[in-house]
């Protein structure tokens, strides 16, 4: 019988999805699930994107440029521009998601055999997308007992070979909630210099810093400006995750040439997704207050009930909406798995996403869950009951 690939072999399925079919079997028990293991908020999309959407003057919807529409990109140029950041629609790469900026721009700047630096726990979609390039990648550790702020820039230094090519920082962070300073940035920029590597700055979750901290984009960085290349998503900035249109940002023309012909190769970005982008530009600030305000209450509360159950330590996010979490389990996969096979708890159980996924180094994450604070906080409520109760029975639990 022929083979698979051996990139089909090592690629690692997605600690945020890998476990839906048990989820799914759990649903057809008729149990509720509450999804805190999937960065899909429950937050309304903005109507003035639904709208244009419904009132789309198309009579066929075509094929789009390569690089996407040319005026969502001068638009989402002046969104950039508003925020203090000097770009122009030049600079701008529409993509399919932000996941389709990630794998252009390491396919237009990496090699097979290169290497990245990143910051674990991650984002747990860089590891697939640097085994689809061949890429090597490179870890600092950082850790709960330090909230996860960023390792020394003297252990990131230690790392650099001749084959090194760039470092990824998310910020602020998936899957942490750990928000980059200016100085840390400052700092993560020498060494960018010093050794003239691309700095990938993951931006997508820029819109929610919390308790009055701003956020710090690397565009602003001085210096290294043809080093520098920015992922963007309208997906949870506007909590609209299926139109798929991310964007790759940089000031390196270079980068955004050869991008775009991976952007020919795959035709155009979608026609309506970008409809709804560039609608979504001008969503009001209104609108943003109330979604801050409510991921502030979401975040506090579960943060709150997190750290009441016995055992459990949750460092309190200061961006984006997710956390990770230590329990007190011997796995964190078993228990995962655990809660959507053999566990109920008045008709209803939690899926969590096990944080092995988000650390490159083996044997990292084991007793930690990733947590998105995405459901109402009635839902939310509910899921945090569900979620000490089965700490309680959890044949593997550890004493806390």
């Amino acid at each position: 019988m022929p083979q698979i690939s051996e990139m089909g072999k090592i690629i690692p399925a997605s600690p945020i999805r890998k476990l839906v079919p048990y989820a799914d079997q759990a649903k057809e028990k008729g149990i509720k699930v509450y999804h805190l293991n999937i960065g899909q908020p429950d937050i309304e999309t903005p109507p003035i994107a639904l709208e244009a959407v419904r009132n789309m003057k198309l009579s066929v919807i075509e094929y789009t440029p390569s690089g996407g529409n040319h005026t969502l990109k001068v638009k989402l140029a002046g969104y950039y521009q508003h925020l203090g950041i000097n770009i122009h629609e030049e600079d701008i790469l529409i993509t399919t998601g932000g996941s389709e900026a990630i794998l252009f721009a390491f396919m237009s700047t990496l090699n097979p055999g290169d290497e990245i630096i990143i910051p674990e726990p991650f984002y747990a979609n860089y590891t697939a997308f640097a085994v689809m390039t061949g890429v090597k990648v490179k870890t600092v550790t950082s850790t709960i007992e330090n909230n996860f702020a960023l390792p020394p820039i003297s252990e990131i230094e230690k790392l650099i070979t001749p084959a090194t090519k760039g470092i990824v920082i998310i910020n602020p962070n998936n899957p942490t909630g750990y928000l980059y300073s200016k100085e840390e940035l400052e700092e993560l920029a020498k060494i960018i210099k010093k050794y003239d590597l691309y700095l990938y700055s993951d931006e997508v979750y820029r819109r929610y810093c919390y308790d009055g901290l701003k956020h710090f984009s690397v565009m602003n960085l001085p210096g290294i400006e043809q080093n520098v290349v920015l992922f963007d998503s309208m997906s949870k900035r506007y909590s609209e995750c299926g139109i798929r249109v991310g964007a790759i940002i940089t000031r390196n023309r270079e980068i955004l040439a050869t991008a775009l012909k991976f952007g020919m190769a795959r035709l155009c970005p979608p026609a309506l997704g970008q409809i709804a982008a560039e609608a979504s530009l001008d969503t009001t600030d209104e609108y943003f207050e109330n979604v801050y305000n409510e991921y502030i209450e979401r975040r506090d509360f579960m943060v709150e009930a997190l750290n009441k159950m016995p055992g459990v330590i949750c460092p309190k996010p200061k961006g984006a909406f997710y956390s990770i979490v230590k329990l007190p389990v011997d796995d964190a996969d078993r228990f995962a798995k655990w809660l959507l096979e053999d566990f109920s708890y008045n008709g209803q159980t939690v899926m969590v996403a096990p944080a092995s996924g988000f650390y490159h180094t083996s044997g990292l994450g084991k007793n930690e869950v990733r947590i998105a604070y995405v459901l109402k906080i009635s839902e939310l409520k509910k899921a945090m009951e569900t979620l000490a109760q089965a700490l309680k029975e959890y044949p593997g639990a550890q004493q806390a």
